[in-house]
């Protein structure tokens, strides 16, 4: 289509070619997703790429776009000697700027692209940690055009996730006609839009808004801002009311610092939102999972309010009007500073909801979630995980919704209860609800499509009652179920595409529901895997106890189009099984496996064999192996965990990993000794994109201190733990200084140069949301070890946990190294 409409603009008058610019320009993402996108040519594509009308998602997609193009279009020899192409010139119309973090950091190592990526992270890190936005300071008073977000008439969709230097001031000069963004005064009150919301108290309703002239974009109808941490959310509110009219989804994950009372206001402000993403980082203090030692008392953030709304927390602090009610899709994972009072007033306000999520919400009770269940009748996706989800919600689900009067449960089917027409319910870690309570739920799950009860009171008499038959999704991993129950499941589910069934030990039990007349089964492979690869074509499976080489055999009919294969404790394929698994699953996307018995040769088929492989992870496995297993260049590779099997690895080795394996963004190195202090060179001139680093009982990469790894600067996840005693007091400030996306920080005491860490307060945060300080104990390794000197061993005592939200600083001691 897009080779017939060149042709045509070339073959026509010249005057027609200016009209297939324009538009294959306000087509952009349609003209680079066709298969022929690369025989565009280059003055084509250039005219695109300069055109006004240049409608894209974000500048990363730019970007992207063009670097495939000349990647199909320029011989090996000249990648590697790129710096002669004239064709280059075309990056210099991207707006680096404004290029997301962790994608300009990752493209250092890009040969065509390496010295713009490196102005790109320069240009974004002096916005992103400037004390003060000052357009002129950055500009020198010059053409602000490369720091204005491309928005067009026929921009849909807004993409600005992961970049740190987006800010309220940046935001509304993309929105200002563009003669406004050179005139003096305008641009003096965009720079002291930040100094007014301190000055108001973040009260974004004492702005003067009609000062600033916005533009209209009827089309936009998505925007991403998730991890945004200099973007006031509030105040961004507030300019896409007026600016985008049309805007149906808001993606603000990971903005901490939107208050969920101010839900209200973004309602109030967009009226057709349907779906509204404001996940944070989950706090890793679940009550069902840890052990509390102590905890200090929580201390209230100084970044609130106008005067009224310093009430008293039992009052509802804002009100809520059903004609604003268009919310469909609402996602609160992780949130810690939403309480039952707010579910009541989203129950109020929000009607029409039909899918919310609450994940590790721990600051709700079982009221509180029961209450959107009995007044939302048009729920069909619910997402409680690893909350106090319990007996009310269930009485809430289970009552007829057809009457007013009844919410009693009912032992019969019930066809006019919620549950009944649940499509989604994931409450995993739900511990409180009881075995008869669930059995009762279950029992009326007919429609539901994905199902989640991993470690809750799950047994076999429950698992029995499931009716249903549209089943895609099945997650019991860690209850009492057995392959009776589970089979029974699958025998009804012939859509099922994912089954987790990890740490469920009653799988190994013998078998004796084996079909006599099957001479395919053996005494070794039970009836579950008998039935899954008789009627199911799975996506994804996750298995341990009493999974074997001949389940693997017997799955194999159903494992053809598998993307997630995941091996726990209790299986054992052995070293034949795993090299039959790229023959079995060649679509593999993502393979982990846990104490299997591994080995190069297995890990090198692997490698060598599963072209799609972007994630994985070999923990604690038997035998170990080394350098070779990494010969192989794995480019799709994303995210790569050894544990515990490369205790020899050198960084020799972990360089040729670097070079083979280049595009990784997460790494977990675990137990890898030899390594020092010049690791840390390798690992960020190596991954420069990394998002995602944990480092624990590696010989003595932190012995020197860390300097190298500070060169990671898009790194949002960071754990240091046993790698030397050289990490200095100040370290977690300097982090958070450095890393402006980063939100978690792990460490150990045993690493401190001078004994502690220093813990930051609000402002030396930053972006952070958790900071974890594990604390060791020294005790002797044998009795024989008293009589010849202090010989000791570290051995984990406790772990400190500061967790950051919108309102509140908590502190919590807990016994696991979490």
């Amino acid at each position: 289509m897009v080779e017939r409409m060149i042709n045509m603009g070339y073959h026509a008058a010249t005057d027609f070619i200016p009209q297939l610019t324009d538009c294959l320009a306000r087509n952009f993402i349609w003209m680079t997703s066709c298969d022929s996108f690369h025989n565009v040519p280059f003055e084509l594509l250039l005219s695109c790429v300069k055109h006004p009308c240049l409608t894209v998602d974000s500048e990363k997609h730019l970007c992207d776009s063009i670097l495939l193009w000349l990647a199909a279009n320029t011989i090996p020899y000249d990648l590697l000697n790129s710096t002669g192409d004239a064709r280059l010139e075309i990056f210099t119309e991207i707006r680096t700027s404004l290029l997301s973090l962790p994608f300009a950091a990752g493209k250092r190592r890009c040969p065509l692209f390496s010295k713009f990526a490196e102005r790109s992270v320069d240009a974004i890190l002096s916005l992103a940690t400037s004390s003060s936005f000052s357009l002129a300071n950055i500009l020198g008073g010059g053409d602000f055009s490369q720091l204005r977000i491309r928005l067009t008439e026929c921009t849909k969709i807004l993409d600005l996730s992961g970049c740190p230097q987006i800010s309220l001031p940046l935001l509304l000069l993309s929105m200002l006609p563009f003669s406004y963004s050179v005139d003096t005064m305008l641009t003096k009150k965009l720079n002291q839009l930040p100094l007014k919301l301190e000055r108001f108290n973040m009260d974004v309703s004492r702005i003067p808004w009609e000062t600033f002239p916005v533009l209209t974009f009827e089309a936009v109808e998505v925007v991403d801002v998730s991890n945004c941490p200099m973007l006031h959310l509030e105040a961004a509110i507030e300019c896409f009311s007026k600016s985008f009219p049309s805007l149906t989804t808001l993606k603000a994950a990971y903005t901490s610092n939107f208050r969920t009372m101010k839900l209200y206001q973004l309602l109030q402000r967009c009226p057709l939102l349907s779906n509204i993403d404001l996940t944070v980082e989950s706090n890793p203090v679940i009550p069902a999972k840890v052990s509390v030692i102590s905890s200090f008392p929580v201390v209230k953030l100084q970044i609130s309010t106008s005067s009224n709304e310093e009430t008293c927390p039992a009052v509802p602090t804002f009100h809520f009007s059903r004609r604003l009610s268009n919310i469909t899709n609402l996602i609160l994972e992780g949130r810690t500073d939403i309480y039952d009072s707010d579910l009541h007033n989203i129950a109020e306000c929000c009607p029409s909801l039909c899918c919310i999520n609450l994940n590790v919400c721990t600051s709700i009770t079982d009221s509180g979630i029961s209450v959107i269940l009995l007044k939302c009748v048009g729920l069909h996706s619910i997402f409680a995980c690893d909350t106090f989800f319990a007996h009310n919600c269930v009485l809430s689900l289970c009552r007829d919704i057809s009457r007013f009067d009844g919410v009693a449960m009912k032992m019969e089917k019930n066809t006019n209860s919620l549950a009944y027409k649940l499509q989604i319910l994931h409450i995993g870690g739900c511990k409180a609800i009881s075995e008869i309570t669930l059995l009762e739920l279950i029992s009326q799950l007919y429609r539901v499509r994905s199902l989640c009860l991993r470690e809750t009171q799950l047994d076999d008499n429950s698992l029995y009652k499931f009716s249903g038959s549209s089943l895609e999704m099945l997650d019991v991993s860690d209850t009492k179920v057995s392959c009776h129950a589970v089979g029974h499941v699958v025998r009804r589910s012939p859509h099922l595409k994912c089954l987790i069934a990890r740490g469920c030990r009653h799988l190994l039990k013998e078998e004796s529901n084996i079909l006599e007349n099957s001479p395919a089964l053996s005494y070794n492979c039970p009836v579950l895997y008998y039935e899954l690869g008789k009627s199911c074509n799975l996506e994804e499976i996750s298995l341990g106890w009493g999974f074997s080489f001949f389940s693997l055999e017997a799955l194999r009919p159903a494992i053809k189009m598998l993307r997630t294969f995941i091996v726990g404790l209790g299986g054992s394929l052995g070293e034949d099984g795993l090299k039959l698994v790229p023959t079995f699953c060649p679509w593999l996307e993502t393979l982990i496996l846990y104490f299997q018995v591994i080995s190069d040769s297995v890990v090198r088929n692997i490698l060598e064999t599963l072209k799609n492989l972007q994630v994985l992870a070999l923990c604690y496995c038997f035998g170990e192996i080394s350098s070779l297993s990494f010969q192989f260049s794995a480019p799709c590779l994303r995210k790569l965990k050894l544990e515990r099997v490369t205790a020899q690895m050198t960084n020799d080795d972990l360089l040729t990993l670097a070079q083979n394996c280049m595009n990784i963004t997460e790494l977990s190195l675990l137990g890898c000794r030899r390594l020092n202090s010049e690791s840390q060179d390798t690992i960020s001139n190596g991954w420069p994109g990394l998002i995602s680093l944990h480092l624990e009982d590696c010989g003595e990469v932190t012995a020197k201190g860390v300097t190298s790894l500070m060169n990671c600067q898009a790194l949002e996840d960071l754990l240091l733990r046993h790698n030397g005693l050289g990490i200095d007091k100040n370290f977690i400030i300097r982090a958070a200084s450095r890393m402006p996306l980063l939100r978690k920080v792990a460490l150990d005491v045993c690493d401190a140069k001078d004994g502690d860490f220093d813990l930051p307060d609000f402002t030396d945060r930053r972006f952070l949301s958790i900071v974890k300080i594990a604390r060791c104990n020294l005790k002797r390794r044998t009795l024989d070890s008293m009589k010849s000197g202090p010989c000791t061993t570290p051995v984990h005592a406790e772990t400190l946990i500061l967790t950051w939200d919108s309102e509140k600083l908590s502190r919590t001691v807990v016994k696991e190294r979490l």
